[in-house]
């Protein structure tokens, strides 16, 4: 039980930071929160309310992890090294794509719910 309460607190404390040092974090977790009451209007069964906060909540997953990226980068080098230029690109390519498909899925379950699927 103490290896799992230490985890939480490190958890915590990654989200905290992240929080504070940056803005797409902020967004995206206010994107989450707003999520949890938009899809219960949004969707059609409960099932898909739950699979749009889950794509909301896969974003942030990813932003958190490039942001782990970015910062680690950060801490390697602050010179201009193209080979971690790419890597952060990477990331922030990585965050795009995940925008994308909790996009989509925002928009299908839009469809869906107006009966045109």
């Amino acid at each position: 039980m103490l290896r799992i309460w230490k985890a939480t607190i490190n958890s915590r404390n990654g989200l905290a930071f992240a929080f504070r040092s940056e803005q797409a974090v902020r967004e995206e977790i206010f994107a989450l929160i707003l999520s949890l009451p938009v899809a219960w209007f949004v969707a059609a069964t409960a099932t898909r309310a739950v699979e749009l906060v889950c794509a909301v909540a896969f974003v942030l997953v990813v932003e958190l992890l490039n942001t782990a990226i970015e910062k680690l980068a950060d801490r390697l080098t602050m010179d201009h090294d193209k080979q971690i230029g790419r890597v952060k690109d990477m990331g922030s390519a990585a965050v795009g794509v995940a925008l994308l498909m909790a996009g989509a899925f925002w928009i299908i379950a839009v469809i869906e719910r107006l009966g045109f699927l």
